[in-house]
């Protein structure tokens, strides 16, 4: 029996709930033989894949050995984890929630440091001063070493932060901090202010494939069914189904309407009866009806699309590439 695939989705909260919807709104039912506390699962229709249920950070841990060939995690996750990211994982499809900005933040009353060239300069006045550098509390040591670097700023240490990162300064524990948030608000409540160029990253829960995993013809075969799910889901909300029949429609017509609308014609042109099934972006629809309306058609009848699946599968192609590299 072939290697399964190893699918690793958090574990609980927000994310679990959100996951579970991505793979249901691609056909994908995610399920726990064992009931809610089980930490194993499996995709229904798919034999060859066992879900691992973990928290988000051990998920970027298990995709750093190889331990999962599949996982979800924030990117955030991924670049404080992992040396060398994009050489031992790829970050296969953003799945559109989890977002989130890893930050540094200051007090609100250092109304002079607006950007990371005045904390430069607050950094090495600091010091002088107080013969010791600029603390910086953070969970993400590594990210802020490499940014801070790559700004100019060296005179700081960090403080590793174990609990509520935001009521470091407050507490005294350090003068400034880095931090992932979504609205600003915390920080806001606690005193503190984003620089205007100290959005460090802009995370997103990801769908990430190991390259150390074990990558057997089974694996790849079951990674390319789910991927093509994925891939036919995401084509679908891009488009509307649009159909309409009328003898004045012709090839013509249609590069008009591609040019005008960005239409695709998934089945060629028009029948011999006129008949004509098009793919037309949400923005456009009512432009395209309009238009077709104007040129014969009596009706013009719009669709929402499920799944598009087309003989391509960029997803997997992209993995077959980082996989060969």
């Amino acid at each position: 029996m072939s290697t399964p695939l190893v699918l690793a989705v958090p574990s609980k909260g927000r994310l679990q709930e959100n996951a579970d919807a991505f793979f249901a709104r691609a056909g994908l039912t995610l399920a726990k033989a064992g009931g809610v506390r089980d930490y194993r699962g499996t995709i229904a229709g798919l034999d060859n894949v066992e879900i691992a249920y973990l928290s988000a950070s051990e998920i970027a841990a298990q995709l750093a050995r190889g331990s999962v060939h599949l996982g979800i995690t924030g990117e955030d996750l991924i670049r404080e984890n992992i040396a060398d990211a994009d050489q031992r994982v790829m970050l296969v499809q953003n799945l559109g929630f989890g977002s989130a900005n890893v930050v540094v933040a200051v007090p609100q009353a250092w109304i002079d440091v607006r950007t990371m060239a005045d904390l430069d300069d607050v950094a090495t006045a600091f010091r002088a001063k107080h013969n010791h550098r600029m603390r910086v509390a953070t969970k993400y040591i590594n990210l802020t070493r490499n940014f801070f670097a790559a700004q100019g700023v060296t005179d700081y240490r960090i403080v590793e932060s174990a609990g509520a990162t935001e009521g470091a300064p407050a507490s005294g524990s350090a003068e400034l901090i880095v931090d992932i948030t979504t609205t600003g608000a915390t920080l806001a409540a606690n005193g503190l202010k984003v620089l205007d160029d100290g959005v460090m990253l802009r995370s997103h829960a990801n769908l990430v494939a190991s390259k150390q995993a074990d990558w057997s013809d089974g694996a790849r075969e079951t990674t390319r069914i789910i991927l093509d799910h994925i891939a036919a889901r995401a084509r679908a909300e891009k488009y509307k189904e649009v159909r309409t029949r009328f003898t004045g429609c012709n090839d013509a017509l249609l590069a008009e309407a591609r040019e005008r609308f960005g239409v695709v014609s998934p089945f060629g042109g028009p029948t011999s009866s006129g008949m004509v099934t098009l793919h037309c972006p949400p923005a456009t629809v009512y432009g395209l009806s309009d238009f077709l309306r104007r040129h014969g058609a009596d009706t013009v009848s719009v669709a929402s699309l499920d799944y598009v699946m087309d003989r391509d599968n960029p997803l997997f192609a992209k993995l077959e590439a980082f996989l060969r590299r």
